[in-house]
């Protein structure tokens, strides 16, 4: 991959004006995500940084102990925002030894939770494709710039939302190894934006999700094919939406439900995945 903002980077770690400036930090061997098995090298810090005027928070996690830089993995959240459960996924791929940034698709502070105001939120952004691209490669941005990242080893896992934020990602040409998107909305509003992938992609997929069309996700694959992206797919048996997710509770009925067996495959799955990326 080529060289990204190295020399921002490298003068950001120099006079700390890092346009991406952390704000706030975690004491040594805390974990501010629930249910997470304390690290003593882990650390994690609020970054703030801007898309245009709209001010983001994000969350970084890495482990201090790993020497020198080291790939960054960008995580996009679901429809509620950065919440426990996206810092607990970066903060476990921190331990794998990645920096891993938590991209805030929506503002400092929107952190919408009932569903009917989740839902409302996450429009905003399906329905306007341009700006969730730009709160995307804003976040992109803001990783690159975290000193500890090697800016030509890159991916992006996105969980719900976030995993039609990945895609997204990927076909406004941002340059990445891979993508993962898990439990993700699967579409395909611009087919021939296909073209401007460069990242290999991982779809997870709960085969029961009531949420994905079988249409749209046939729109999708087409969209890969053609544009002759490296592309794989797994669909769990019996998963259904949300299945990494404990919060979702253990309901399938409702279209929305923890799975732990298909949380730890997709686990798997994933780290193997990155790691075939960044060889």
């Amino acid at each position: 991959m080529k060289h990204r903002f190295l020399a921002l980077a490298l003068l950001a770690a120099v006079v700390g004006l890092a346009p991406g400036s952390v704000t706030a930090s975690t004491l040594p061997g805390k974990s501010s995500a629930v249910g997470i098995v304390p690290h003593a090298a882990l650390r994690t810090a609020l970054v703030e940084y801007r898309d245009g005027e709209q001010l983001l928070e994000g969350y970084l996690a890495w482990d201090e102990s790993k020497p020198g830089r080291r790939p960054g993995v960008l995580v996009v959240h679901e429809w509620t925002g950065i919440n426990d459960h996206t810092r607990a996924q970066a903060e476990r791929l921190a331990k794998l030894g990645y920096v891993a940034f938590a991209v805030d698709v929506y503002g400092k502070g929107v952190r919408p939770s009932p569903p009917q105001a989740a839902g409302a939120e996450a429009a905003k952004y399906k329905q306007d494709r341009s700006l969730f691209r730009s709160r995307l490669l804003a976040g992109y941005r803001a990783l690159l710039e975290q000193p500890w990242v090697d800016a030509q080893r890159v991916a992006a896992v996105g969980y719900c939302f976030g995993g039609t934020g990945v895609l997204e990602l990927a076909r406004a040409g941002a340059d990445l190894d891979g993508v993962v998107s898990v439990h993700g909305g699967l579409d395909s509003p611009s087919p021939a934006d296909g073209k401007n992938v460069k990242a290999k992609v991982l779809i997870l997929h709960g085969a029961e999700d009531p949420f994905v069309k079988p249409a749209d996700m046939d729109a999708l694959l087409a969209e890969l094919r053609g544009a002759g992206v490296d592309w794989q797919m797994i669909s769990y048996s019996g998963a259904v939406h949300a299945f990494t997710n404990p919060a979702a509770g253990d309901d399938p009925s409702t279209g929305a439900a923890y799975d732990a067996r298909t949380a730890r495959r997709s686990w798997l799955a994933m780290r193997q995945f990155l790691d075939e990326v960044f060889q």
